[in-house]
Formats: structure tokens, C-alpha cells, sequence
């Protein structure tokens, strides 16, 4: 098949014009633009300069590090931590928690401002365990703490979204002792009402305040015991129009059954407080029983005995997370793993000989 027969301007009839070439294509790539250099890693002491200075920028950038997963920056944030230490420590950790649709991001917007109106700085992380599964994270309603989302002496930081609780928790762990050496003398991490990442909250704060809801009908069954018990104040929101008769019964309900349970170890007596997040009612009061709370524990010395079980419990929670991961990144144990588990499901072999195979293997190593 001839040329002619693709372009019509080529037939005989057509002969005697000319056909100009048409327009040049542009490049689609804007030839003005200068090629993007990566940043290069900045160093340890730069970073812990700018976070000394309250560097916010720098913050952010060393906050990132430390949840990366690559060794390169890991092995410099674990310096910056390091060499922020000294600095830290010295602000008020408080852990908030509550069923989801409590109004936890409200509370925290107004507690915050509270505090912020006396001066300080205030930072606000979050634990998500269920952002593993959507790859959301818990302060993607950022937008619903208006107010501090703007403020100048807030940073708000989401969750972690890498690795296991125990990761996202212990990452979540060490930006407190940045926040801290970059000034923030208070330190709010939010988590979700769900399973342990309680837990794993309750070991890195001083006080734990429990948002609940009024009016939702048996107040108690929804809520663990486990979550009241490291409860330190219980705080009931929507305490507002004609909310306000339940939420007071709500509070003598809580009351009668904090008398069930044992003593807490640092001997304070948890509260149980009514207040409104939305129109901002009865705010002070539980910041002032927060305040009780901080001079309560100074006095009796249980502020510091905590705090040292807890940099303890993260010493161990650290090294049981790397002991697993070396056990189960490696390629041999996984493989022996797959053998194993199909001897065990189809009855060859017991659980506790076929783990036993596998940890005599990896030991041996």
C-alpha cells in the first residue's frame, strides 16, 4: 500500500498545493524547570539545633525520621533522640481516650486552648492501631480541632501509620522527647477507645483522661474494665440542654463503680466531671482537677517512680520487638515456618515440637 493512500493531500487532484508541516510540538515537560535535587540528609546536630530552638519545620523533618522505616534515617534519628534527651521530660504527658463519636477531637480543641491561653506550647500525636488497616490515621479530622490546628504554639502530628502497635507506639514515644526539647511543656496523645493501644498510651503518660458519653443508654457495659481501672479522671461530654439530668446520672454511675475497685498505686482517687466540649462549659474544672492531680503525685513521689517504670517497660517493649522481627524477617525461618505449619495442620506434627524445631533451628544459627 502506497504513501499516497494515507494522506489525501498527496492524490493527483491535489497536485500544486503545497502542504506546510504543521506546528512543532511543545515538549511536554516544562523546559524552564530546573530538576528537583533531594534534599540532603541533614545531620543530627543540625536537627537538634533547630528542635532546641523550637524549630518547627525541623521538628517535623526529625518527627519524620523517626517514623521512617529506612536504616540511614533511623540511625540518625536515634542519635537526634539521644541527644535530646537532656532537654526533655520536663512537660505535662496526658493521655485522652474515649469510645469513638465521643467528641475527643472538640474536648481536645477546647482543653487545648485552654491551656494554650496561659502561655506554653502544646503538642498533639495520636496512636492509631486501625490505620494499619485503612491507612487512614486517626487526626485525619485535624479539621475538627479548628482552633489549634491554626494556632501558632500547637503542633498537631497523626499517627505512625508503619508497623505494629508496639512500633507505632514506641515512635509515638520518642517524638514526646522531641516535642519536648523543642519547648512543648504539654503533651496531649489521643487513641482511639479500642483494644491495647490503651495500653500502650497509659505507659507513656502521666495522666489518663477518659472522655465518655452521656444518654447512650447503660453507660458502664460500654466500657472495659480494664480502660476505667487506668482511668485517672473520667470526663462526661455533651453535659449540655437536656442532656445535662443523664449526664449527672452518668456521673454518679461512674462514681459507684470506681468505689469497686482496688486503690491505684499512686493513691489518688480518680474523678468523675461533667462537661460540654461544644459550648465549651465546665473546661476549667477539669483542667483543674488535672492540677490537682500533678501536685497530688509530686508530693508523694509517684510522678517520678512512673516515669522510670516507664522508660524501663520501653527498654524491654524495644528489645521484644527486635527479637520478633529478627526471628520473623529471616529467610530460612520462614521458610521453615510454611514447612512446620502445614505438618501441624495436617496432624504430623504437635504445635509445641514443631515451635520447638524452629526455635532450636534459629538458635543454632
Amino acid at each position: 500500500m502506497t504513501d499516497n493512500h494515507h494522506h489525501i493531500e498527496n492524490d493527483e487532484q491535489f497536485i500544486g498545493l503545497t502542504v506546510n508541516s504543521g506546528v512543532k510540538q511543545p515538549p511536554v515537560v516544562n523546559p524552564y524547570l530546573k530538576p528537583r535535587k533531594r534534599r540532603p540528609l541533614p545531620s543530627a546536630s543540625e536537627l537538634v539545633e533547630g528542635i532546641l530552638k523550637g524549630d518547627v519545620t525541623v521538628l517535623s523533618r526529625a518527627v519524620t525520621l523517626v517514623e521512617s522505616l529506612s536504616p540511614e534515617h533511623q540511625a540518625v534519628a536515634q542519635e537526634v533522640i539521644e541527644k535530646c534527651l537532656p532537654y526533655s521530660g520536663n512537660s505535662r504527658r496526658i493521655g485522652i481516650t474515649g469510645v469513638p463519636g465521643a467528641g475527643k477531637s472538640t474536648s481536645i480543641d477546647v482543653f487545648g486552648l485552654h491551656i494554650l491561653k496561659d502561655g506554653g506550647k502544646l503538642a498533639v500525636l495520636a496512636i492509631d492501631p486501625s490505620s494499619e488497616r485503612t491507612k487512614g490515621s486517626i487526626l485525619g479530622d485535624k479539621t475538627r480541632m479548628e482552633q489549634l490546628a491554626v494556632h501558632p504554639a500547637a503542633f498537631i502530628r497523626p499517627s505512625p501509620s508503619a508497623g505494629s502497635l508496639g512500633g507505632v507506639a514506641r515512635k509515638t514515644r520518642e517524638t514526646i522527647v522531641l516535642c519536648e526539647a523543642a519547648g512543648y511543656n504539654n503533651i496531649f496523645v489521643e487513641t482511639v477507645g479500642v483494644g491495647q493501644s490503651e495500653t500502650a498510651v497509659h505507659s507513656m503518660v502521666d495522666f489518663f483522661l477518659l472522655i465518655q458519653l452521656a444518654g447512650t443508654g447503660d453507660e458502664l457495659q460500654g466500657i472495659k474494665r480494664g480502660i476505667m481501672e487506668m482511668a485517672d479522671g473520667i470526663v462526661i461530654n455533651k453535659a449540655d440542654g437536656d442532656n445535662i439530668d443523664r449526664a449527672r446520672l452518668a456521673q454518679a454511675q461512674f462514681r459507684s463503680a470506681l468505689h469497686l475497685f482496688p486503690p491505684t498505686a499512686s493513691g489518688w482517687k480518680p474523678e468523675v466531671l461533667c462537661y460540654s466540649g461544644y459550648y465549651n462549659l465546665g473546661v476549667p474544672e477539669v483542667w483543674e482537677m488535672i492540677d490537682r492531680y500533678f501536685t497530688f503525685v509530686k508530693e508523694n513521689g509517684y510522678f517520678e517512680v512512673k516515669r522510670q517504670e516507664q522508660a524501663r517497660y520501653w527498654m524491654y517493649e524495644t528489645i521484644n520487638e527486635k527479637l520478633r522481627q529478627h526471628f520473623y524477617t529471616n529467610p530460612e525461618v520462614e521458610k521453615l515456618l510454611q514447612e512446620k505449619e502445614m505438618k501441624v495442620l495436617g496432624n504430623q506434627q504437635s504445635s509445641f515440637t514443631a515451635a520447638r524445631d524452629v526455635l532450636d533451628f534459629y538458635f543454632k544459627k
